[in-house]
């Protein structure tokens, strides 16, 4: 078999333990690739946690980080101003209740702010604010369970709500305008997770 001669384990080359793992599985030496895997490439079972946070929590998140994706150093928009941008025009900017791509901006992906885990909850990351960073939900579906090591990605410095507000300030002055636009529920939600941010 190609490739399966002893070789010597260079540091964080996995796939040469998992070549000398396959040199001892086909001389028959069970017992020294198991050996092997514990030593240079241990599965480590995590046990699974609850994540969970609120809007007002994300809203903090989002202004901590400065509406700045961690991940890129976009800059993002708070999900009530997109919503608002969607609602008043319907055709140019539209949105779906469950995402659907056919029918939503790719602005809700690439400029939507979500919450994810800079070490992964299923690679045992805790699910408290400082393991938490602000990115968009196409970033985040990217990272999914990975860690930032495995995809080459950097945490970036978080911006400053006061130079970058993810268009929070115009929500709320438009709101303010048209205060029957909070009878909607989505907007609504979040005006009150975000109100102490109202300048």
């Amino acid at each position: 078999m190609r490739g399966c001669g002893k070789v010597s384990i260079l540091k964080d080359d996995k796939a040469s333990v998992l070549l000398e793992v396959c040199g001892s599985l086909l001389n028959g030496d069970l017992e020294q690739a198991g050996q092997i895997l514990d030593s240079e490439y241990p599965f480590e079972r995590i046990e699974r946690k609850r994540r969970s946070y609120s809007r007002k929590q994300a809203t903090d998140i989002f202004a901590r980080d400065g509406f700045i994706d961690r991940y890129s150093g976009k800059r993002l928009i708070f999900p009530a101003s997109l919503q608002l941008i969607s609602m008043l025009l319907p055709n140019k900017f539209p949105s779906h209740p469950n995402w659907k791509m056919s029918e939503t901006h790719i602005a809700y992906w690439e400029l939507s702010p979500t919450i994810d885990h800079i070490v992964p909850i299923a690679r045992g990351g805790s699910d408290e604010p400082s393991n938490w960073a602000c990115t968009s939900m196409l970033r985040n579906s990217i990272k999914s369970n990975w860690t930032l090591e495995e995809l080459g990605w950097t945490l970036m410095e978080g911006g400053h709500v006061e130079e970058w507000d993810g268009l929070m300030g115009w929500f709320f002055e438009y709101t303010r305008k048209y205060q029957e636009l909070l009878e909607d529920p989505y907007l609504k939600k979040w005006w009150v997770a975000a109100r102490e941010y109202d300048a």
